[in-house]
């Protein structure tokens, strides 16, 4: 999905680039044999950095959950203060929804799981339609 989701080709400065990063001996195998897999499906380099984790900084507040953040009025519905957005998962799934990351279907398949009203489930299905066109 990682490798799918994204062109791990595009060259970024080190704020914005692409990377894996993995704890263990067994992560970075992993990565670098989806890697390789991947690479073998495209013509392009894959840019993508395979590197260990190390010191994680937190991104500045506004860069916090930033395309559920383009959209106010969903935003505003789930009542939620810096600290719960940054670590909710019903927000990161959210985001990604609208930032046109997930289909329809796969918004359906776990939308009962998300607990959101039928008012917020109404407004994610009507963004996600909109980036569909």
């Amino acid at each position: 999905m990682f490798w799918k989701n994204h062109d791990p080709t595009a060259l970024h400065k080190a704020q914005y680039m692409s990377a894996i990063f993995y704890h263990d001996n067994q992560q970075k195998q992993l990565a670098e044999q989806t890697r390789d897999e991947h690479q073998k499906t495209i013509k392009r380099k894959i840019a993508t950095k395979i590197l260990p984790a190390d010191t994680f900084y937190v991104a500045e507040q506004y860069h916090q959950k930033y395309m559920l953040r383009q959209r106010p009025t969903l935003l505003k519905s789930l009542g939620l203060n810096d600290e719960e957005l940054k670590k909710s998962r019903v927000a990161a799934r959210l985001n990604g929804y609208v930032g046109g990351f997930g289909s329809l279907k796969s918004f359906e398949a776990e939308v009962d799981k998300l607990k959101l009203s039928e008012a917020q489930a109404d407004l994610v299905r009507e963004i996600i339609g909109k980036k569909r066109f």
